[in-house]
């Protein structure tokens, strides 16, 4: 209630409002513009049109795709459909996506609206995959296990609680077992756009497991990505408007300590990382205005990070692949494997490319 009447004070003062302005372009990144860096040999993945936000591959090569967001203020190319999960096999010589079926209690799927996703496999090799929903804009998580033969996602549980109201991404570290980040802190989407545009940086990361749900990190201005180095040692989390990624210890306790910050000149969306090198791959949007205000002839940039011994004193950050738009907008994440690259955006198309 403290944080409302803030709130309420704040969007009193047209000063405020005024002072504000210049600072929400800077964190929007508002006049960017892009020197176009290419790869040799990139295709649009096929069967993909409206959006790969979120992509995860298994070490055998099947790719995971978050495919259909609908998230307020962000563009849809196919509002009235419901999201989906796609599966793509990276070995194949020229791979198309499959909409995988989704099988068990969830029954109502025309409300599926997955965002961030992240898959963990048990001793058995049994693959669990839990996806950030947003069915009618609400949050849940909803647990999969994935059934390789039959191409199915067989539905086990949704997870709702007061601590996930916003969800962005997830880490699985367990079968219900995750850390997630909330971008924002409210859920009404007028002190949503306020708590946004003054920067007020109430956004935080939750670790939620059956027994224990708590908040783990906070104090984030529209906390985003999230992943774990291969050892679990290690937690990165992408703070979206503040251009940083933060690099957490991860303690038994599951709690998390600051490690280091490392700063870019970008929006930093979601976070892959190589499960041979370590290395962290991570989509970015140059300019964030042309993503929250979308317009077809200034479209929105697309950015590709590698960044290599992160946890050192002087980590090795290579721009990999950068785009102004024409090719493909808005890019939310990008994955490797096998030398090649397969990059996802928000609402567009999705890219394979050698690297």
């Amino acid at each position: 209630m403290a944080k409302l009447t803030v709130l309420t004070l704040m969007g009193l003062g047209l000063a405020l409002f005024r002072d504000h302005r210049s600072s929400y372009e800077e964190r929007l990144n508002a006049f960017r513009e892009v020197k176009p860096v290419e790869l040799p040999n990139c295709n649009f993945v096929k069967g993909v049109e409206a959006g790969s936000e979120d992509i995860e591959i298994l070490p055998n090569g099947l790719a995971f795709i978050s495919s259909g967001l609908k998230y307020p203020g962000i563009k849809s190319f196919e509002p009235d459909k419901p999201g989906k999960i796609l599966l793509m096999d990276l070995n194949e010589e020229d791979p198309a996506v499959l909409e995988l079926k989704i099988t068990g209690s969830k029954s109502d799927l025309s409300s599926f609206n997955p965002h961030g996703i992240s898959t963990f496999t048990d001793e058995d090799n049994a693959v669990y995959l839990l996806v950030v929903n947003h069915p009618d804009f609400k949050s849940t998580v909803e647990v999969f296990k994935f059934q390789e033969e039959e191409k199915s996602l067989l539905h086990l549980k949704t997870i709702r609680h007061k601590l996930l109201p916003s969800l962005n991404d997830i880490v699985a570290v367990g079968p219900e077992h995750f850390y997630a980040t909330n971008d924002h802190y409210f859920i009404d989407p007028y002190l949503r756009s306020w708590e946004m545009y003054l920067g007020l940086a109430w956004s935080y990361v939750v670790y939620y497991s059956p027994n224990e749900v708590r908040v783990a990190a906070e104090g984030f201005d529209f906390a985003n990505g999230i992943n774990i180095s291969p050892d679990g040692k290690y937690v990165y989390i992408s703070e979206l408007l503040a251009h940083k990624i933060h690099v957490y210890e991860k303690h038994a306790n599951w709690t998390l300590t600051l490690l280091k910050s490392l700063d870019f000149d970008t929006l930093v969306d979601n976070i892959s990382v190589d499960p041979v090198t370590g290395d962290l791959w991570v989509g970015c949007h140059p300019n964030g205005m042309k993503i929250f205000f979308y317009d077809p002839e200034n479209p929105p940039a697309s950015e590709v990070l590698r960044i290599q011994n992160i946890l050192t004193e002087e980590p090795k950050v290579k721009l990999v692949y950068a785009e102004n738009g024409t090719v493909l907008q808005g890019c939310s994440v990008a994955s490797v494997y096998k030398g090649k690259l397969l990059i996802g955006t928000v609402y567009h198309k999705a890219l394979y490319c050698e690297l």
